[in-house]
C-alpha cells in the first residue's frame, strides 16, 4: 500500500507538472476550403469559351497546423506547417511537395520580432497579399498576371526570416540559401520589405533579387525550371501605398517593377493553351501600375474594385524577336459574409493584351479548326461565383 501511495503521489506530480507545461505551449489547427464555378470567355484556342470548377480567385484551399511555446520574458518558439491542395478535385497545389506554402520554424520577442527559419513567404508576398494589393496577389491569370514573372519566387526554400515593428516603421526581411557548392551566391534569394504607417496613410516600398541557377534544384527556389543563363538575375521592386478614407473605404495605389534576365519571364506568363514560343529575351523589363479600393458597403458585404496596367519591353515576340507590349485588366469582387468563418462571393473581371502580351493569350485556330501557332483573339471576359469556408 506504501509503494502505491508514492507512486500515487510521484504521478500526480508529475500530472501537474505536465498540465503546468502545457499551458504555455499552443497548437492550432486552421485552414480554408474554397471552390468556385467560372465561366471564360477565349478560355482555348479559337477563342472558345469555358464553364469549370476552380478554386477561388484570391484564395486557394489549404489546412496547416502553428504553435508556439511561452519560453519567458517575452520570448515564444513558434512554428507553422501549411498545406495547398485543390478543392475541387483533391489534388496538392504544387505536386510532391506537401507543405508547398510554408513549413518553419523559429522564435519570436514581443519586444525585437520574429526569426524563422524553413520554408517561407517571401515579404513582396507578406505585404502586398496581406495590405497592399487589392486582390491579395489573386490567383486568376486575369487578376495576377502582373506577379508571373516573380511568381515562382513568392516562396523561398532555405530561407532565413526577420519581421519586427518599430514605433511606426516595420521590416520584414529574407535571406535564402543557394545550396550551390563553389558558389555562395547562386540560387540565393535576397529580399527586404520596409512599411510606415502614419494615421490612415501606409507607404511601402520593397526589393527582391535571386539568382538563378541553371539547375534550381535544391535552391533557394525549389525545383523551378532552371535559367537559360546560369546565374541570371530576376529582379523586382515596388511602390505601394494604402489609405483608409473612413471607416469602410481604403484606398490602394502602387507600381511594381520587374527585371529579368533568365528568359524564364515571357514562358511564365503564359497560359494554357497559348503559342509556343522560341528563344528567350536576356533583359525583359515589366512595370505595372494599379489602383484599387476595399469597400465595406454593409456588415456583411465588401466590394472590392481592382485596375492593373502593364508594360512590357525588351519581350520575346512570336516571330522569336524582342519588342514591347501592354496588358491591363479590371475586377469587381463582391463578397457576402454569412459568419465569421463562411461567405459567398461573385466576381467580374477583364483582360486585353497587345504586342509582346498577346501571345501570352491561347492561339488561334486554322480552316480545320485545329489549334496553330499563331495569336488569337487577345481579350477575356470571365466571371464567377463561390463559397469559401474558413475554420
Amino acid at each position: 500500500m506504501k509503494k502505491v501511495a508514492i507512486s500515487g503521489a510521484v504521478g500526480a506530480l508529475f500530472a501537474v507538472a505536465a498540465t503546468s507545461a502545457f499551458a504555455q505551449s499552443s497548437v492550432t489547427l486552421y485552414g480554408l476550403v474554397d471552390n468556385a464555378i467560372r465561366y471564360q470567355t477565349n478560355a482555348a484556342a479559337g477563342g472558345s469559351d469555358q464553364v469549370s470548377m476552380t478554386s477561388g480567385p484570391e484564395t486557394h484551399s489549404r489546412w496547416g497546423l502553428r504553435g508556439s511555446e511561452d519560453l519567458g520574458d517575452g520570448l515564444s518558439a513558434v512554428f507553422r506547417l501549411e498545406n495547398g491542395f485543390e478543392a475541387f478535385n483533391g489534388q496538392l497545389h504544387e505536386s510532391n511537395t506537401i507543405f508547398s506554402r510554408q513549413a518553419y520554424v523559429g522564435l519570436s520577442s514581443n519586444k525585437w520580432g520574429s526569426l524563422t527559419f524553413g520554408r517561407q513567404y517571401a515579404p513582396a508576398y507578406d505585404t502586398l497579399g496581406d495590405v497592399f494589393d487589392p486582390l491579395t496577389v489573386g490567383n486568376y491569370w486575369q487578376n495576377s498576371w502582373m506577379y508571373n514573372g516573380v511568381g515562382s519566387y513568392l516562396t523561398v526554400n532555405n530561407s532565413v526570416k526577420y519581421k519586427g515593428t518599430f514605433d511606426n516603421l516595420s521590416i520584414d526581411a529574407l535571406y535564402g540559401f543557394g545550396n550551390q557548392p563553389g558558389s555562395v551566391g547562386l540560387g540565393a534569394t535576397y529580399a527586404v520589405e520596409l512599411t510606415y504607417a502614419y494615421g490612415p496613410a501606409q507607404l511601402n516600398v520593397g526589393f527582391q533579387q535571386v539568382s538563378v541557377p541553371t539547375s534550381a534544384t535544391g535552391s533557394s527556389v525549389g525545383n523551378n525550371i532552371g535559367s537559360a543563363i546560369n546565374g541570371g538575375k530576376n529582379t523586382f521592386y515596388h511602390v505601394s501605398g494604402a489609405y483608409q478614407l473612413n471607416q469602410d473605404i481604403r484606398l490602394l495605389a502602387g507600381w511594381l517593377h520587374g527585371q529579368d534576365q533568365t528568359g524564364l519571364t515571357d514562358y511564365n506568363m503564359q497560359q494554357g493553351g497559348a503559342p509556343a514560343l522560341h528563344g528567350f529575351s536576356r533583359n525583359r523589363i515589366d512595370d505595372t501600375y494599379y489602383v484599387g479600393a476595399n469597400w465595406q458597403a454593409t456588415a456583411p458585404l465588401l466590394f472590392t474594385f481592382a485596375y492593373y496596367y502593364g508594360q512590357t519591353r525588351n519581350a520575346l515576340l512570336l516571330d522569336g524577336s524582342l519588342g514591347r507590349g501592354t496588358n491591363q485588366s479590371a475586377t469587381v469582387l463582391a463578397e457576402y459574409s454569412f459568419s465569421k468563418h463562411t461567405e459567398v462571393y461573385g466576381i467580374a473581371d477583364w483582360a486585353r493584351g497587345t504586342g509582346a502580351f498577346s501571345a501570352d493569350y491561347p492561339g488561334g485556330v486554322d480552316a480545320n479548326n485545329k489549334a496553330t501557332n499563331n495569336i488569337g483573339r487577345t481579350n477575356q471576359l470571365g466571371l464567377a461565383v463561390g463559397l469559401r469556408k474558413m475554420f
